[in-house]
């Protein structure tokens, strides 16, 4: 089964095959041989050879030709999509003067689109996620930074509800405290985004966005730089996120996201409160799951009061009882049966709100508890074992809906919907149902595939 990829751009076609003249009076045959430049321009029978030859000529003669000429093809899009962009700003309300001074300097970035375009090789276990971002020396920058702006971490918390630890958390993984918010001019990225055929609407909103922060005096343009795909300062907010939720915190009448770590806390505090953060709750824990857990029970999906879990035996990482409460708890294995697991509360889901990752919350959970004075994980993370490459995990979740498991889009992203089918299907053949994606796992899935191929 040959796997497609929807969010790979399809391959242009550089030129239109070239025809020229006939040179023989019968018909020519070409071949699509590997040597040839371009499909069905091979040399093929000795009858072609004079045509071929042209061709040949002539395919050279444009190939050295074609980098400027689409250059200028490209350009003239992006000048025409830009003074839309323009069109479109000026219309919700921004001054025709910032619009003007902002576009006169924007340009196309050509990084920018191959980045967006880029696809990993392989797969990212949560150990090779978890034990870069979650080091002894994050956590004692992050400690350190608490007790330096422990009153301004306090006076947040109580207006907000947002323990400072957190917030330390989001900002060490966003930006390593401030070390790198990225170089790329924002306008240029956001525009060149915009002006591609993968996501135009939603750029364009972002670069309309970036336009009212400048005209609002947040800061210039020129200092307005951050990530290829348009993130912005200390907490790498989108414009549009920005706009929303970037509060004052110095008082200094600016939201200042880049220089004002009052400003950067505080809006990210508002930003939390408003996707949802409850203040009596933590993120979640680590536990420990009761000898012959049912792991098909793991997962978001699997969600059920704190109280069933407890009565399921569930305890904390160290054996102690947990409170019976009746809040809602999903428990987590990222790592499969052999690994950490965790029980994970409503803070959670609104940290997935920030960043879509179930590593990406774990992580600024645990870099949070482990800031607030916490311990390290009680089950030591795998980090041996073969890296799996995303074309497999392609194969695996063909495979799975073959079999009648929705894994969810084939993409090779082992996300919650592939851990879902693959524990599915690890229930069916008496497996540990952990959805962990390993080597035998993959090899089960594969063989019962082939028999169902063999046997249709």
């Amino acid at each position: 089964m040959k796997i497609q990829n929807s969010d790979r751009q399809e391959a242009r076609r550089i030129m239109p095959e070239y025809v020229p003249g006939s040179l023989q009076s019968e018909p020519c045959r070409v071949s699509d041989s590997p040597g040839s430049l371009f499909p069905g321009q091979g040399f093929g029978n000795a009858c072609c050879r004079g045509v071929a030859v042209s061709r040949v000529v002539v395919a050279a003669a444009l190939l050295w030709l074609a980098p400027p000429v689409l250059a200028q093809e490209s350009g003239a899009v992006f000048e025409s999509c830009l003074a839309a962009l323009g069109e479109r700003a000026r219309h919700q309300g921004i001054s025709a003067s910032v619009v003007a001074s902002v576009l006169d300097e924007t340009i196309r970035l050509e990084r920018v689109i191959n980045l967006d375009r880029s696809q990993p090789e392989f797969t990212r276990t949560f150990a090779d996620y978890y034990i870069p971002r979650v080091t002894e020396q994050r956590v004692a920058q992050g400690r350190a930074l608490y007790a330096e702006h422990r009153d301004l971490l306090l006076r947040l918390q109580r207006e907000y509800g947002v323990p400072g630890q957190y917030l330390l958390a989001f900002w060490g993984l966003e930006t390593n405290y401030g070390a790198y918010f990225g170089k790329i001019r924002t306008t240029d990225a956001l525009a060149t985004l915009a002006c591609d055929q993968r996501r135009p609407a939603f750029f364009s909103d972002e670069f309309v966005a970036a336009l009212r922060i400048i005209a609002a005096g947040d800061i210039e343009h020129e200092y307005m730089r951050g990530s290829w795909a348009g993130a912005i300062g200390n907490m790498q907010f989108l414009p549009s996120v920005f706009l929303q939720y970037a509060v004052d915190g110095d008082g200094d009448g600016r939201r200042d996201l880049w220089t004002s770590i009052p400003d950067s806390l505080a809006s990210a505090a508002n930003f939390l409160r408003g996707i949802g953060w409850r203040a009596e709750l933590r993120w979640g824990r680590e536990v420990r799951l009761p000898q012959g857990f049912d792991f098909s029970l793991s997962g978001r999906e699997g969600t059920r009061s704190l109280a069933q879990w407890v009565r399921l035996g569930i305890t904390d990482a160290f054996g102690g009882d947990l409170p019976a409460l009746d809040i809602p708890a999903a428990i987590l294995v990222p790592s499969g049966h052999l690994g950490p697991a965790f029980l994970t509360y409503e803070n959670f889901d609104v940290i997935m709100r920030w960043n879509r990752s179930e590593y990406y919350a774990i992580a600024v959970g645990r870099l949070a508890d482990r800031i607030a004075g916490g311990g390290v994980l009680t089950r030591q993370l795998d980090t041996g074992g073969e890296p799996i490459t995303v074309d497999k995990v392609q194969r695996l979740q063909a495979d799975l809906a073959l079999l009648g498991y929705d894994a969810g889009k084939v993409d090779g992203i082992f996300g919650p919907a592939t851990r879902r089918a693959l524990s599915r299907f690890q229930a069916a053949n008496d497996m540990i149902a952990d959805g962990h994606l390993d080597r035998k796992a993959m090899r089960a899935v594969r063989n019962s595939a082939a028999t169902l191929s063999l046997a249709e």
